[in-house]
């Protein structure tokens, strides 16, 4: 962790200062996108938890650069990353045993960052929470990850029997409407992958009960589902809880193709192999309506949390294995955008995160960087 000097935190005042006034002048802004408290006096540092908006020093960017070549230079063998893998799920078990729903809270600032979430004009005032009130435990997370196939091309997935599910669909829409599953009669559904212990479903199903609204959650981790259905907020009439493997691009879902409005992965994607990553995106866009939304939110290049990693802990570039054996890999805005687009989705939105967090009692201060992003299916061109 880092003391934070006083001669950084008036420059980091005065770039902020700066980006706060051009907000300013240009009419303001609400408090999402990415909240509204900008630091504009270095005597206010440690008034708050979290500053928004944090523009870095080229002495910033080159000291991070400089911590995550260090403690990259050291990789783990690749013949031992292969439990990193193989063993995940063990992991994660081990993990939500230990700690059942205690570790992670509630992201209530769900609805203010992503109001897609609900159809328009459903946004419920309970869950409305600036962002940046709730994220300072938010730092790890979930689902699967090592490397597997690691010859595969994955820059331009093969992605043929999501194609032809889709073609199918196209021919006969009404195919989605004469199958029997969960969720069935809802006129909105949406999926969330690596849901862990429902701390993004259960802001959901609260918000969603009486409506006709349907959400679907899954996590590999039999022991975060079966923790998800017995919360006391469970409701399977709006809910349906299963455990899934995202990385098993065979594994079926319990809806058809074509069938979500939208698809949210909150600190997921980040713990699969950067290689596997496509196929993973490609595979589950295909489970969008045209005019579906992907919303997307995880870890951002030189975050605090990659630059604390000692020696030995890189599997590979800018991605890491933890002590409890649970992996990260750290985005870059054009590594998103790469991502998303090439599964044939269009960019609504593509953020980069930063922000300072600040420890009061320790008078210590970390910079933060996270990615949000938001990718539409495109519908498919008229018929000329």
């Amino acid at each position: 962790m880092h003391t934070l000097r006083s001669l950084s935190v008036a420059k980091l005042a005065k770039v902020s200062s700066g980006l706060f006034s051009r907000q300013k002048s240009s009419g303001g802004r609400p408090s999402a996108p990415l909240g509204s408290r900008i630091l504009t006096s270095s005597d206010d540092v440690f008034k708050h938890n979290m500053w928004d908006h944090v523009q870095w020093t080229e002495e910033d960017k080159e000291n991070a650069r400089q911590k995550a070549k260090e403690n990259s230079c050291t990789q783990i063998p690749l013949e031992e990353q292969g439990k990193f893998d193989t063993e995940a799920c063990q992991y994660w078990d081990k993990f939500y045993t230990m700690h059942q729903d205690k570790f992670f809270k509630d992201r209530k600032w769900l609805f203010s960052e992503f109001p897609e979430l609900l159809p328009s004009g459903d946004h419920p005032e309970l869950y409305l929470q600036p962002i940046g009130a709730s994220t300072d435990t938010e730092t790890r997370h979930r689902q699967h990850n090592g490397p597997k196939n690691h010859d595969r091309n994955t820059d331009v997935p093969n992605h043929q029997t999501d194609s032809c599910q889709e073609a199918a669909l196209e021919k006969n829409p009404s195919a989605i409407q004469s199958n029997t599953f969960p969720g069935q009669h809802a006129s909105h559904r949406i999926l969330e992958v690596g849901c862990g212990v429902g701390n993004s479903v259960f802001p959901i199903v609260n918000s969603i009960k009486g409506t006709d609204i349907f959400l679907y959650c899954c996590d590999f981790s039999k022991s975060a589902i079966q923790l998800v259905k017995d919360h006391p907020d469970y409701d399977d009439s709006v809910c349906h809880a299963f455990v899934h493997d995202i990385c098993e691009e065979t594994a079926s879902f319990p809806f058809p193709p074509q069938s979500l409005d939208v698809i949210l992965a909150v600190f997921v994607l980040s713990s699969i192999h950067p290689e596997r990553l496509h196929g993973i995106v490609n595979h589950l866009s295909s489970y969008l309506k045209h005019g579906g939304i992907f919303l997307f939110r995880d870890y951002g290049r030189y975050d605090f949390s990659q630059l604390r990693f000692k020696k030995g802990r890189c599997l590979s570039e800018n991605f890491y294995t933890r002590g409890d054996g649970t992996c990260v890999y750290f985005f870059t805005k054009e590594e998103v955008h790469k991502l998303f687009s090439n599964a044939g989705l269009e960019e609504i939105q593509n953020l980069e995160d930063r922000r300072l967090q600040v420890n009061r009692g320790k008078k210590v201060a970390m910079h933060r960087v996270w990615m949000q992003s938001k990718y539409r299916k495109l519908y498919p061109p008229s018929p000329s």
